[in-house]
């Protein structure tokens, strides 16, 4: 079986629905259920007896620990994480505790079992620790795409945050040979994506007749990767990925942020008009942008396709419809996370904007 921390939320839980999806390996789940993870993610699970969900912190050394020699994994792939950077810019105190001391605490109970399991079975463990190509910093217009050799040059209490994650997981392996990989993925979109993140809010602030809010001149450029191409780039790292090697994975797909806003505009007007037979594109919105705001990133995903023989199956172009249509017959998911602490964040901070 595989423990997988942080898999309610949006990333993980599809990783999990996918994973149980193509195999019968089993899964247990640790998740603090906090705002972003959620019990419903995993709701066609229920009744699973190959999954198994516990809600806690991946800091809980005793916890973890308990996990870990009552369930005997062959594999710890690490989801969790604050990684909301306009949350970060207000209280980065959340992402300190749980991206680097967190990680921290999960290494520490990990490398506890490792040593403990038979030769043989410690040779085939693995710790997969998934992060983010925001670790990199930001690039200029026309300079080549992050590599896996590009420095670390985080510019938000976020960023900073998981590349601390990312040096934690390197000195585990270089110093005490902790079986790791990394993996350092771009913009995630799919079903699931909490709507405080562009494109689900854009989705649903449009359907809701509210303003589309874009942060400055809207030409932040992102990297765009459908969650279930980055779930089985996942999968073949863990199965093939060279220990202590970090992998870049991409979809691909450079685009500003006014383009992908316009895109999903399009998309609900074909798919669910307006009834004034408006273009949801009338309610753009351009706002003041935030700080520190990242102006591109770009993920260069050769050495994942040269070495492991990766690509992401989807385009833009239909990773984006399947992601609307997704919104489109999930209302009630929608309004139920939207609800609570979601709510009165939103209130409290936001001006209007929104980050990729």
């Amino acid at each position: 079986m595989i423990l997988v921390t942080g898999g309610a939320g949006f990333i993980g839980a599809n990783f999990v629905l996918d994973w149980l999806a193509q195999r019968d390996e089993p899964v247990v789940n640790l998740d603090k259920l906090t705002y972003a993870g959620n019990r419903e993610n995993l709701a066609s699970l229920e009744g699973d007896a190959r999954h198994v969900l516990v809600q806690g912190d991946i800091g809980d050394l005793d916890l973890v620990g308990r996990l870990l020699a009552e369930r005997q994994p062959r594999a710890v792939l690490n989801f969790a994480a604050e990684s909301h950077v306009d949350r970060s810019i207000h209280g980065p105190a959340d992402f300190i505790e749980t991206n680097v001391v967190g990680t921290f605490r999960l290494l520490e109970a990990v490398r506890g079992y490792v040593m403990s399991l038979p030769e043989d079975r410690k040779a085939g463990f693995r710790f997969l620790h998934v992060s983010t190509d925001e670790v990199y910093g930001s690039l200029e217009p026309g300079a080549p795409a992050f590599t896996e050799a590009h420095g670390y040059e985080p510019n938000s209490p976020y960023s900073a945050s998981k590349a601390a994650s990312d040096h934690l997981v390197r000195a585990w392996h270089h110093t005490y040979g902790l079986p790791v990989l990394t993996t350092n993925c771009s913009n995630n979109y799919g079903p699931f994506h909490f709507p405080e993140k562009l494109i689900p809010l854009m989705i649903v602030n449009a359907l809701a007749g509210k303003p589309l809010p874009v942060y400055g001149d809207g030409m932040q450029v992102r990297d765009w990767l459908y969650v279930k191409d980055h779930c089985s780039a996942i999968r073949r790292v863990l199965e093939a990925g060279r220990l202590g090697e970090t992998y870049n994975v991409g979809g691909w797909n450079e685009k500003p942020n006014i383009e992908i806003v316009r895109t999903v505009c399009g998309l609900l007007d074909e798919l669910r008009p307006r009834t004034d037979g408006k273009s949801y594109s009338e309610q753009i919105a351009y706002v003041k942008d935030r700080p520190g705001h990242d102006r591109r990133y770009a993920i260069d995903a050769r050495k994942l396709e040269r070495e492991l023989g990766w690509r992401p199956a989807e385009t833009f172009e239909t990773g984006i419809r399947k992601t609307v249509q997704w919104y489109l017959e999930n209302p009630e998911w929608v309004r139920r996370v939207q609800s609570g602490d979601y709510r009165s964040w939103m209130q409290r901070h936001y001006e209007g904007g929104v980050t990729a």
